[in-house]
């Protein structure tokens, strides 16, 4: 029966367990496929989500947004929340603009704060502290974000990050990349910080969700 508990049969399982979302989602998640564009997929939104109910999240900071995936998710749980903002950001133009179109059409749009710059730089810039920040920026920087992430966390938050599997290159002991890397280091710092408390969750391309004491 092993045989049967394949990575690829979980992933499409878990995408089943998601329950109905809003038709602009699903345009979202059609126009990642088409243009090969990395979104964190139905059942991490939805754990983005639920998380946020959890801890009935009013600001959440968004370290690398694209066109808005993740922040639909985010805004969905602030505005079941009662209220409170959610802050996207991305270095490109285009992708702002397009965020702005596609969450224009989602209930709760009217929470989102847009920036337009380097994501890490904008926390450090930005009043806190945090419910929850969401990591998905260059691999090769997420050791760097760990600190400002850090002190911009209220106690009791969560950190999301994505990637944390790195499409299996972390266990390719030949891959010495600056992104493979980064994830591998990211991870040994983050989980020998007895100032947090984690987890990864194999879902897609894995999620570390980390509580800060």
């Amino acid at each position: 029966m092993d045989d049967l508990l394949t990575y690829s049969a979980t992933q499409q399982y878990l995408e089943t367990l998601v329950p109905p979302r809003e038709a602009e989602l699903f345009a979202m998640e059609a126009y990642a496929e088409k243009n090969k564009f990395p979104i964190i997929g139905p059942a991490c939104g939805q754990y983005c989500y639920q998380l946020a109910r959890i801890l009935q999240a009013k600001s959440i900071f968004e370290l690398g947004s694209g066109y808005g995936y993740s922040t639909a998710w985010f805004m969905k749980a602030l505005k079941e929340n009662g209220g409170g903002v959610v802050h996207h950001t991305v270095w490109d133009k285009e992708l702002s603009a397009l965020a702005r179109a596609h969450l224009a059409k989602l209930t709760g749009a009217e929470l989102v704060q847009f920036h337009l710059g380097e994501a890490v730089g904008l926390l450090k810039e930005t009043p806190g502290p945090f419910d929850i920040i969401f990591n998905d920026i260059d691999k090769d920087g997420y050791l760097a974000s760990l600190p400002i992430i850090k002190a911009k966390l209220r106690s009791g938050g969560v950190l999301i990050i994505d990637n944390m599997l790195w499409h299996g290159r972390i266990f390719n002991q030949q891959d010495r990349s600056e992104e493979t890397q980064g994830v591998r280091e990211f991870t040994r710092a983050i989980t020998q910080d007895s100032d947090w408390v984690v987890s990864l969750a194999p879902m897609r391309d894995g999620m570390i969700v980390a509580y800060k004491k």
